[in-house]
């Protein structure tokens, strides 16, 4: 189910979220069957309570790490000025979250959804906002109360988009070749900013739909 709705491939890697699958996989498979292998002998009058200690260490880690999967899982896929931004759900800015349209004062329990980000509506907004991105680490695209429905981005697409052959500057040309064959209809690409792996959005130029997230490189 995580990886399937919360972390659609390739986002889990581009989020880095890997290292805590591996960490449950070991706790469930690994360390619990062991610690009972130690503790357990015949008998033993604290066999019971050993075991129990056990089995709730190992459903306090499970809740634990599915907490923070959840928290930290892609919320939203962002289009702001030239690129897409991966924002998860910990990231997200809601301190105006009452002037944020509806829709996007929660983000959906399944898969990431896109959306846009408006302009600034002045020159003040605009360098108050460049501060926080610059000073703080704060970008527009963590704040709900500047999405827009991703439909309304769709010129600035169109006049954004970079052409495929591009993607051969930052991987290799096989590679490019091996996914753009599995996807016919793109015909141009955006760049994914994203915490731990930058990735590339594959888009139809002429209807500005996104084909599919890939794992290639969208910059050096």
């Amino acid at each position: 189910m995580v990886f399937f709705i919360w972390y659609p491939s390739p986002l889990a890697t581009a989020v880095g979220v890997t290292h805590i699958f591996l960490m449950l996989l070991a706790i469930d498979v690994i360390i619990g069957p062991v610690l009972g292998f130690i503790v357990y002998k015949e008998g033993k009058k604290t066999l019971k309570f050993d075991l129990s200690v056990i089995i709730l260490i190992q459903i306090a880690a499970l809740c634990y790490g599915i907490f923070s999967i959840e928290q930290g899982r892609p919320a939203w896929l962002v289009y702001n000025v030239d690129r897409f931004e991966l924002v998860r759900k910990n990231e997200l800015v809601d301190s105006n979250i009452q002037q944020a349209q509806p829709q996007f004062q929660k983000p959906s329990w399944f898969k990431p959804q896109y959306v846009a980000t408006e302009f600034a509506k002045d020159t003040q907004q605009r360098n108050d906002e460049m501060f926080a991105e610059v000073l703080g680490g704060i970008s527009i695209a963590q704040r709900p109360e500047r999405y827009v429905e991703f439909t309304q981005a769709k010129n600035q697409i169109q006049q954004r988009t970079l052409p495929l052959v591009e993607l051969e500057q930052y991987n290799s040309k096989t590679e490019v070749e091996k996914i753009l064959a599995k996807y016919p209809n793109a015909n141009a690409w955006l760049p994914l900013k994203a915490n731990a792996v930058d990735m590339v959005v594959l888009v139809n130029k002429e209807s500005a739909t996104i084909i599919k997230i890939v794992d290639l490189r969208p910059w050096s």
